[in-house]
């Protein structure tokens, strides 16, 4: 299940991690599916039919992902294979015991007792953290709870802390009621955009994956790319572009594509190398594609206090510049190597795909439409899942139709993608509770601003790095909130828009996964390859690297995010054409081919072009397209005295 607990390069489990998922068989097979599917009919159920009260839909919706958790990972490696030890049992009954408690208690304890803690109260939550710290090392791998244990030490000895990092401290109990019995920590923001908005999504989709939807994207993208230069290169991004958006996580995607479109890149002549960096690039994408962008829209709209519809709208232009920087790169690659598409006779008609399966496109035009239209994510998610059964019974595909069986798959693979999120988002809520508490996040902010002179370049190449490094190895909801509580403020702090510093912050998160050393969309792209998974993911970098620039942009141009006073189509538009011209420029300096091979100079020029039209400005604007022309000018001047003299030499050979 959770594919990022593989060893990409083995297959064996991640020693760092808990272990991945167990092979279950039997009656406790039938225990984690049945609870699964009661998690996802219970998700609707307090979501859509009811109007459950915030902390008991929390508490449980968390016993259940927790209790599953415990029973679909080991505790290591060393059990993978077994069964259950007694740790299992101690986790779950602890899990039941803990938050149990705080369920049927909470009325007692904030009413009652008017909020005043008993000796059991702390017990009980010392407990919970613990079993929930365990939850998300075995499900996330060691840094989550590493980072959040790390947060609780800090709010307990900030006193022993130098310099800017120094506090007066908390004592125990005020943490563990701040943290475990409020709103603000475990119970927080995160948590509950996990158990309403995200879950909803994951179940949507779970059910259009189930339906055949991955299928239709893939038919889809073979028959708008397949016969292009380098097709099946192009067919990648589009299909992962389209799969990603739903399912937000990059190594999913790759694990779900790449399967697909790394044979058919390899089979049109392409390295395994290349073709690996391709899908993990493309992969990597999908996490800031909207509607979902793996989930970090809901939470994205919950730190900012606005609505989801514009967390959409603003990522549309930004998505798609950079599966533009994508193809651009791809067909320069694809020339330079002198590759065809794919033979018109094997690409699938779109006609007669859309004629079998076209209707199952419905739900996603739904989703998009009711969230456009000002209605909740969790009423669209909702509708979306109704419209992907209705929509596979009315399909000429009988293959497709949503029956019992496949709404019941839909059902539990659906809780089991939730662990990750959930249990990650629960765990963060410490490290928010904490860095509020503290002020540390401000403090931080400030400092950094001050260091850097304010200015704004420096701090963003500084934030920069400290969000790839931040975000390696996490999936894309804990990886956005990790960035957003850290390194947000400081772009704030330095005059930043809060939109564009929060995307900002997430892009380069997203952009870990191709990132060495912690590359884990590269590493699995890399072993379906069967290439190097080091040189891969420098190859993803490589072909991304005009994405990179993107994030700046934005900064510079928040306008492309549709913010901001004088926001016109007129002025939308040029700043578009001002960012493709500089992706353009940087796809050729970076693949060094246009129409021959460039060389140092055109490259040099066509960089620094890219680097100016990042700033919006008559004179940048000017300065960057003039030295694209002056490189155009010269690369057709050589390419020209090259032609020349070939078709001299070849006439001079056929005189002789």
């Amino acid at each position: 299940m959770m594919i990022e607990k593989l060893d990409p390069q083995t297959g064996d489990w991640d020693k760092e991690a808990g272990g991945g998922s167990r092979p279950l068989t039997g009656i406790y097979l039938t225990i984690a599916t049945v609870l699964a599917i009661v998690i996802s009919l219970y998700a609707i159920y307090a979501n859509v039919l009811s109007n459950t009260q915030e902390f008991y839909r929390n508490t449980v919706f968390l016993i259940g992902i927790l209790v599953l958790g415990f029973i679909l990972f080991p505790f290591s490696k060393r059990y993978a294979t077994s069964r259950f030890n007694a740790l299992d049992y101690l986790f779950i009954f602890l899990a039941l015991l803990s938050y149990g408690y705080f369920y049927f208690f909470y009325f007692d304890l904030h009413v009652v007792r008017k909020s005043i803690p008993n000796v059991t109260d702390y017990v009980m939550a010392t407990i919970g953290i613990a079993v929930l710290f365990e939850a998300a090392r075995r499900t996330t791998g060691y840094f989550i709870p590493g980072l959040a244990t790390f947060a609780i030490i800090y709010a307990l000895f900030g006193q022993y802390f130098l310099g800017i990092f120094g506090h007066a401290g908390f004592s125990a109990e005020r943490l563990l009621y701040r943290l475990f019995m409020t709103g603000e920590g475990i119970f927080g923001i995160t948590l509950s955009t996990a158990s309403t908005a995200i879950v909803v999504f994951i179940l949507f989709g779970a059910f259009l994956s189930v339906s055949g939807a991955t299928a239709l994207f893939n038919d889809l993208a073979m028959a708008i790319a397949g016969t292009r230069r380098g097709g099946p290169a192009q067919v990648a991004v589009i299909s992962s572009a389209l799969t990603g958006s739903l399912s937000g996580s990059a190594v999913a995607n790759v694990a779900t594509t790449g399967t697909f479109t790394i044979p058919l890149m390899k089979a049109i002549g392409l390295s395994p190398r290349f073709s690996g960096a391709v899908e993990a690039a493309a992969s990597t994408g999908g996490m800031i594609m909207p509607p979902i962008m793996g989930a970090a829209a809901f939470i994205m709209a919950g730190f900012l206090g606005i609505s989801y519809t514009a967390i959409v709208v603003a990522a549309i232009i930004p998505a798609l510049l950079y599966y533009a920087a994508l193809i651009i790169a791809i067909d320069v690659e694809a020339k330079k190597q002198g590759l065809k598409g794919i033979r018109k006779e094997n690409i699938p008609q779109v006609g007669q795909v859309l004629k079998r399966r076209g209707l199952l496109l419905l739900p996603l035009v739904i989703v998009i439409a009711t969230l456009l239209a000002g209605r909740t994510p969790i009423y669209a998610g909702f509708l979306g899942i109704v419209t992907i059964i209705a929509a596979s019974w009315l399909s000429l595909d009988t293959s497709v139709r949503m029956t019992p069986k496949k709404i019941a798959q839909a059902l539990n693979e659906a809780a089991r993608g939730a662990i990750q999120v959930t249990l990650a988002c629960a765990a963060i809520g410490v490290i928010i509770c904490v860095v509020t508490m503290t002020g540390i996040g401000s403090t931080l902010a400030f400092n950094i601003v001050s260091m850097t002179g304010g200015v704004l370049w420096l701090i963003l190449l500084v934030v920069m790095v400290v969000c790839i490094v931040l975000s390696m190895g996490l999936p894309s909801t804990a990886l956005y909130i990790v960035v957003a509580v850290t390194a947000s403020p400081i772009l704030i702090q330095a005059g930043v828009n809060p939109l564009a510093a929060h995307f900002f912050v997430f892009w380069f998160g997203a952009l870990s996964n191709i990132t060495p050393p912690v590359a884990l969309a590269s590493y699995t792209a890399a072993s379906i390859a069967k290439a190097d998974p080091m040189q891969t993911s420098w190859m993803a970098v490589k072909l991304a690297l005009p994405g990179f620039i993107i994030p700046f942009i934005l900064v510079y141009n928040p306008m492309l995010l549709i913010l901001g006073e004088g926001v016109n189509a007129l002025s939308i538009l040029h700043m578009i054409v001002s960012a493709l011209a500089g992706i353009y420029a940087l796809s050729v300096a970076t693949g060094r081919f246009w129409i021959i091979k460039t060389n140092w100079l055109e490259n040099s020029l066509l960089a620094v072009a890219a680097i100016m039209l990042i700033k919006p400005g008559l004179f940048t604007d000017i300065a960057g397209i003039g030295l694209i022309a002056i490189g155009a000018v010269s690369h057709i001047a050589r390419s020209r005295r090259i032609k020349m003299r070939v078709t001299s030499f070849q006439q001079g050979e056929l005189g002789d």
